[in-house]
């Protein structure tokens, strides 16, 4: 009978060796899945919401006899931020093919004093919180130089709405009065992806229509969901070829009035953030930032197709410039 017992008490003290050492066998093969698992970014998205009809800003891309005019609005990255989308809302007259929508520009700005001379020439009312004089160079995108594509769609075709800037870009024009047109979305990818540090930029789109123009619809002021509430929003400022590199803005001081309207654009911009890159302009950025989306991604082939980059080559091209 105790040789009966021992035997027993030894069969279970081996199957509960067997268990124990399964279960250290699934606790490694679960750790090294968990490392070798990359650590995916963070998806970003911005919106200012819908439009709302209040205003139509000229948007416009230089064009025989016509001068360039630029109408841009504020957003703020908390964090490295690859954006790899956009839309923009604005409004074209009725009947126009969306085929002549042949261009669209996007440029990103500081907000003033950055990339301006300080003090500014004087000849606007205020400079304070509108975009720099000039914009960030790395951060240019157009159809034109295949560094994005476009597609339109009609989101309503008789859209109205209350007061434009087309022409008067001056203070105390109070605006050219109600329109009405199509109102179309714009949605821009970019075939070379944007890439900002963290801090607060405007959004400057062009669009050129041929034989039209596009006039860049206003968005709810303030933001609310489901849009991306948040401070400080600034308001959307506008220019022209002629008034450049001042900027105007559009509601406080273009259409002014007893009480001053102040307006936001309807824009959203989409992407990536990424962590633990390296600093622009130190001198280990480049290798930095590569390593840690190398880690971050799986590899350095995944970051690339995660970010949007058409190969491993373009993205080191994209980091090495934001490196700068």
């Amino acid at each position: 009978m105790d040789r009966l017992k021992i035997f027993l008490n030894a069969m279970r003290t081996q199957r509960k060796l067997v268990i124990s050492r399964g279960g250290l066998i699934g606790a490694a093969l679960v750790l090294t899945a968990s490392l070798a698992m990359p650590v995916w970014a963070a998806t970003f998205s911005f919106a200012t919401g819908s439009a709302n009809g209040l205003l139509g800003a000229l948007s416009r891309r230089p064009s025989p006899g016509k001068v360039e005019t630029e109408t841009a609005d504020d957003f703020l990255l908390q964090e490295t931020t690859v954006i790899t989308r956009a839309t923009v809302t604005g409004l074209i007259p009725a009947g126009t093919p969306l085929e002549r929508i042949s261009d669209v520009e996007v440029e990103m700005y500081h907000v003033f004093p950055l990339d301006s001379i300080d003090p500014p020439s004087g000849n606007v009312p205020s400079r304070n919180n509108s975009p720099s004089d000039v914009e960030i160079d790395t951060a240019t995108r157009a159809r034109s130089a295949g560094t994005l594509e476009i597609s339109a769609r009609v989101l309503d075709p008789n859209f109205i709405v209350a007061n434009t800037v087309v022409n008067g870009v001056a203070a105390k024009t109070g605006g050219e009065g109600p329109i009405a047109g199509e109102e179309v979305e714009i949605t821009i990818t970019f075939t070379s992806p944007i890439i900002l540090p963290p801090g607060h930029y405007f959004f400057r789109p062009e669009v050129l229509v041929n034989h039209a123009d596009f006039l860049y619809l206003s968005g709810p002021r303030p933001i609310v969901a489901p849009g991306t509430p948040f401070l400080p929003d600034l308001q959307a400022w506008m220019r022209n070829s002629n008034l450049a590199p001042d900027w105007l803005r559009i509601g406080t001081d273009i259409i002014e009035g007893a009480t001053p309207p102040t307006f936001n654009m309807a824009f959203s911009l989409t992407g990536e953030t990424v962590a633990e890159i390296g600093t622009p302009q130190e001198p280990n950025c480049q290798g930095q930032t590569i390593s840690a989306l190398a880690h971050q991604f799986g590899n350095i082939h995944a970051a690339a197709s995660a970010l949007g980059f058409s190969s491993v080559q373009a993205l080191q091209n994209g980091f090495s410039l934001f490196c700068e």
